[in-house]
């Protein structure tokens, strides 16, 4: 049976039908697919740059951001450590200028103290100079009279000149005692003569007013001869104290402060030393009680040791021996043990070291070997896939028959476990799947 075309109905003429072409449709829908799937590509990559674009400008903004409060932040600190550092200048010179002017303010005070010492102590020697010398013209005032009563003698008139040779002698060796002090010369001489000299004097005033109560009186020759003492006495009492200060002499008080001061330090020294007795003391016995704890405990060691491990103790105590130790010290111990057991480690046998090595390798056997099974990470990483029921439509008939397009990033990657635990699984996986065929060819 043939077909014809109808070429003309009702004497017209009929123009030919184009004919269905699933071809050049599933091409074309392939072109427009691809086109899509380009445009959609391009969009993609269009926005994922412009993504990464303003990422990377935000990045960029950020990092300038962060380097720019760093440096805010470098030269905040900078300058609060220059702030600190001219503060601390300030204070420097406040404070030396505070020294300074304490130092100055001391010296200056005392200056003013030793100026007023002075000052009193020149105002003193000069009152007590003028003193010593009136009092002695007073007394040469008072016993010369007494002195001319007595040797007065109308018959020898020339007596009338021992006043002044016994008054005059006195004081012209305390005018050498003067000198003597003044030159830094030997001044007693000089004492023993005004002495002499004031005592003759008051000797012949007090003999005069007991033999010649008429003219002169027992008062008058009294009083000149404490005159004649007084004068003299004074006058040598202060050229001593001259001498003394011209001589470097320390007085009375400035010895009796050397003293005590010699005596606090002495007390000092030997509180010192008493101190650092009972520290010798103190730290002797710390010592022997250091030693005999350390003794207790090398004898305990020493026991414990002899009857844990004989035979590392006969070998150490050979050693021992041997150098002339007094103790077996750790370093023999260790060499002992080393001897007999092999063992650098004290405390490590050879039981002990196969039992930790084994323990090693076990340990390593169960983490190194890859898992097989319902606990491998592979299939915990895909999981059972669900069966696709027959009756459900083919989702591909919506498109033409085309199967759809997959993308990159659509589907859920792996994790990185799971891929390390694939590549240790695939020697294994190998030799699976090569033994059923060994064992075919084996039967063949």
């Amino acid at each position: 049976m043939s077909t014809s075309a109808i070429e003309k109905v009702n004497g017209h003429t009929v123009a030919a039908e184009p004919r269905f072409d699933p071809i050049a449709l599933a091409e074309a829908d392939a072109i427009r697919t691809q086109a899509t799937a380009d445009a959609t590509a391009a969009r993609i990559k269009a926005e994922g740059e412009a993504k990464a674009a303003q990422i990377l400008a935000g990045e960029q903004a950020e990092e300038l951001r962060i380097a720019n409060e760093r440096k805010r932040m470098r030269l905040e600190k900078d300058q609060a450590d220059h702030q600190a550092h001219l503060a601390k200048k300030a204070a420097e010179t406040a404070k030396s200028k505070a020294d300074e002017e304490k130092t100055d303010k001391a010296a200056a005070e005392k200056e003013a103290v030793e100026a007023k010492l002075d000052a009193e102590q020149q105002r003193s020697e000069r009152w007590w100079k003028w003193g010593a010398r009136g009092i002695y013209a007073v007394g040469l005032i008072i016993a010369a009279p007494v002195q001319f009563i007595h040797f007065w003698d109308p018959k020898r008139p020339f007596l009338v000149a021992a006043p002044g040779l016994i008054e005059g002698l006195a004081l012209v060796l305390a005018l050498g005692a003067t000198w003597a002090v003044a030159h830094r010369r030997d001044v007693a001489p000089y004492r023993i003569g005004i002495m002499l000299s004031a005592v003759i004097a008051a000797a012949i005033n007090l003999y005069g007013g007991i033999s010649d109560p008429e003219k002169i009186g027992f008062n008058a020759g009294l009083i000149g001869a404490i005159a004649s003492l007084g004068g003299p006495i004074v006058l040598m009492a202060y050229e001593h104290g001259i001498a003394q200060k011209a001589d470097g002499i320390p007085s009375w008080r400035e010895r009796r402060a050397a003293e005590q001061k010699a005596t606090r330090e002495k007390e000092a020294r030997e509180q010192a030393r008493r101190d650092k007795v009972d520290a010798e003391n103190a730290a002797a016995a710390a010592k022997a009680l250091a030693d005999s704890r350390a003794k207790e405990e090398q004898k305990r060691r020493d026991e414990d040791r002899k009857q844990a491990h004989e035979a590392v103790w006969a070998v150490a105590d050979a050693m021992r021996s041997a150098r002339g130790s007094q103790y077996v010290t750790e370093q023999i111990w260790g060499e002992a043990w080393f001897r007999v057991t092999g063992c650098k480690l004290v405390g490590i046998t050879l039981d002990i070291e196969a039992q930790s090595r084994a323990a090693e390798a076990r340990m390593r056997t169960v983490t190194d070997v890859p898992i097989i099974g319902e606990f491998s990470l592979i299939n915990s990483q895909k999981g059972p896939r669900p069966k696709r029921d027959p009756d459900a439509p083919d989702g591909r008939r919506n498109n033409g028959g085309t199967p759809p397009v997959r993308r990159a990033g659509e589907s859920q990657p792996y994790s990185s476990l799971a891929r390390r635990q694939a590549r240790l699984e695939q020697p294994t996986a190998a030799a699976n799947n090569a033994r059923p065929n060994a064992s075919t060819e084996e039967q063949k």
